[in-house]
């Protein structure tokens, strides 16, 4: 009777060790709260944030586990940012992962403290985001789509498309900071193409239709569409590839998203790509990292992608040359 008692004691001891050692053990595991912060992403299911969160799983962050992600979407509508992103510092997350400069420029103007990753911006240190690709310098860091000769390379693919072709439509967003580079390199690569840029101004969807016709009236062969920090004209994909038909105007575009709306031709890094990579900035910062110290990175493959369904509307022959290059086709 005896030894069943003291058998007894032992057990429950051992039982209320182990019970205590698990609850240690659970207290001494953090939980993550990481706020995502898009302009134009909506709730609706995207690759682009599903390549977030498996970049995630892969570093073994589990939603529910040990991390929570607070959902933050404008969806196109840039007025809405600045509440957004005092949302998520009213939450006091961990980092701040935002897509576009947009968003970038929301989440910086209302914390200089919680880090950010930029899960891509077109010029991260002409926007004022960083001090420079090497050394940020101060909360934010991440993935940058800046490339010299990207705008050249797309110029250049128009016109192995469209051999012929002398003038080329810009259409851009004036709202948007970034245009000022991006038109620069532009024109540099435009006169040692031989090409002539005809640039057309739209500040809001209601000047898309008379854009096109000015467009057409200045004898355009085709379209450089050009991406827009400002949420506008990214905003409006499928509409600006629906008048490009109609205006029988070929159009390339930085993002595939473009092509997929029923645009001719995308070259560029891949945005999903990029926010699968975010997930990495976002580990090494959770591990005490500091933004200020992690170099910007910039995109080292490129993807060509042709819609050869909107050739055959278009009434385009893809010259073999261009074909060859392709990483996608679009039937």
């Amino acid at each position: 009777m005896r030894r069943s008692a003291i058998g007894l004691i032992v057990t429950l001891t051992l039982a209320i060790l182990a019970a205590s050692l698990t609850a240690e053990a659970q207290q001494a595991t953090p939980v993550y709260r990481i706020g995502l912060f898009s302009g134009i992403l909506s709730s609706a299911p995207n690759p682009r944030v599903e390549a977030f969160r498996q970049g995630l799983r892969d570093l073994a962050y589990v939603e529910g586990q040990n991390l929570v992600i607070e959902y933050r979407y404008a969806e196109g509508r840039p007025e809405r940012l600045p509440d957004l992103a005092a949302e998520l510092v009213h939450l006091n997350v961990d980092v701040i992962v935002a897509g576009g400069p947009a968003a970038i420029r929301a989440a910086q103007q209302a914390t200089r403290t919680i880090p950010i990753v930029m899960s891509g911006a077109g010029d991260p240190v002409g926007d004022g985001f960083v001090a420079s690709l090497a050394h940020p310098g101060g909360n934010i860091t991440g993935l940058s789509f800046l490339s010299e000769g990207l705008p050249g390379k797309q110029l250049e693919i128009l016109k192995e498309t469209l051999p012929q072709s002398a003038r080329i439509a810009v259409l851009t967003n004036p709202a948007d900071p970034s245009q000022v580079s991006l038109m620069h390199r532009l024109t540099v690569a435009a006169r040692a193409l031989g090409l002539h840029l005809h640039v057309v101004d739209v500040r809001r969807a209601d000047e898309l239709d008379t854009a096109f016709v000015a467009m057409t009236r200045a004898g355009a062969d085709a379209l450089f569409a050009s991406p827009d920090s400002g949420l506008l004209l990214d905003g409006l994909r499928g509409r600006i590839a629906d008048l490009a038909t109609t205006h029988r105007l070929p159009t390339i575009y930085a993002w595939r998203e473009g092509v997929d709306a029923g645009g001719l031709l995308s070259y560029g890094p891949s945005l999903t790509d990029a926010w699968g990579r975010a997930a990495i900035f976002v580990d090494k910062i959770l591990k005490g990292a500091r933004p200020a110290d992690l170099p910007v990175e910039q995109p080292t493959r490129f993807q060509l992608i042709i819609n050869l369904k909107t050739a055959q509307a278009l009434g385009l022959t893809i010259p073999p040359v261009v074909l060859f290059q392709a990483d996608e086709v679009i039937r």
